[in-house]
């Protein structure tokens, strides 16, 4: 197998590559149930160019589909990398991973390095050895949980939607304080904030915040997954002012979300969730939400 590698490219070399890199992640979709990639590393690819963006083709000569794409994108604090690689090759993932893997950390370590995480989707023996191969080790376990909507559950709490060009400051503010120590949700800025927005999938009303005394006190942000079969709705981030916990307001606002997705008809929602935090899964399992499926970082630092 060949490799092609598009490093910091923009304009016609990204858009010549982008149809045949949409194919890969159409199939993959299809086969896993999923969009492969985060929606940083979505971002990235599809603005393309940025600085910290990378992608690399696995291509072979005798098929007319890529074989394997892989992605670096830097972040706030650290680097994301993911391999995807097409359905009817997984069974090469033994001698496609690590070519594939191994050019990603050189092109990390030529930009300076930094600490890496790999997200996996159900993680087996056979990733867990190639993440040893790049120096990587298990790191965190996020679960997918589901439920079907509509709740029996109701909540009387009162949300209003995201207003953009007005809301922005109180958003960020309450975010990072309830996310001061997460990897990938904390220290957001208003040009992070600003992508997301970007997106076609965002909609205004699909974010609801829920104000005490005129103090944004916690949101509920929503996501549409239309081409997804079933059409999931997820609860994207959610989150409490730390100034308000302990008051139950993480469970109303999730059931808030819930609600908005029904009506939005969704026939089931979805959200992650780390396999540690106890306390969350507690709520959600209330909820009737059970899991779906695991995803697992394989995580080090490349110098």
């Amino acid at each position: 197998m060949s490799l092609t590698i598009l490093q910091r490219r923009a304009g016609a070399e990204l858009a010549e590559a982008m149809a045949d890199i949409d194919s890969l992640l159409e199939a993959v979709e299809r086969a896993d149930g999923q969009r492969p990639l985060s929606d940083h590393m979505w971002l990235d690819l599809r603005q393309g160019g940025r600085p910290g963006f990378a992608g690399l083709l696995g291509v072979q000569e005798d098929h007319d589909h890529l074989v394997a794409y892989c992605q670096v994108s830097r972040g706030n604090e650290s680097w994301s990398l993911d391999l995807v690689v097409h359905p009817h090759h997984r069974y090469e993932m033994t001698t496609i991973g690590p070519e594939m893997l191994r050019a990603a950390i050189d092109i990390i370590r030529v930009e300076g390095g930094g600490h890496v995480h790999w997200w996996v989707f159900e993680p087996t023996p056979t990733y867990a050895s190639l993440a040893a191969d790049i120096g990587l080790s298990p790191g965190r376990t996020m679960l997918q949980l589901r439920v079907q909507l509509p709740l029996a559950l109701s909540t009387d709490i009162e949300t209003c939607a995201f207003r953009v060009g007005t809301d922005e400051a109180q958003w960020l503010e309450v975010n990072n304080r309830a996310f001061a120590d997460h990897p990938e949700q904390g220290h957001w800025s208003t040009e992070t904030l600003a992508s997301r927005f970007a997106t076609r999938w965002f909609d205004p009303k699909g974010l609801l915040l829920h104000h005490e005394n005129d103090q944004l006190a916690g949101f509920c942000w929503t996501k549409l997954h239309p081409d997804t079969t079933p059409h999931l709705g997820e609860i994207y981030v959610i989150a409490v002012d730390p100034n308000f916990a302990r008051r139950g307001l993480g469970r109303a606002l999730t059931i808030a979300g819930l609600q908005h997705l029904s009506a939005e008809g969704a026939p089931v929602g979805m959200l992650y969730v780390a396999a540690d935090n106890l306390a969350a899964l507690s709520l959600y399992r209330s909820l009737g939400f059970t899991t779906h499926h695991t995803q697992r970082a394989f995580v080090g630092d490349v110098q």
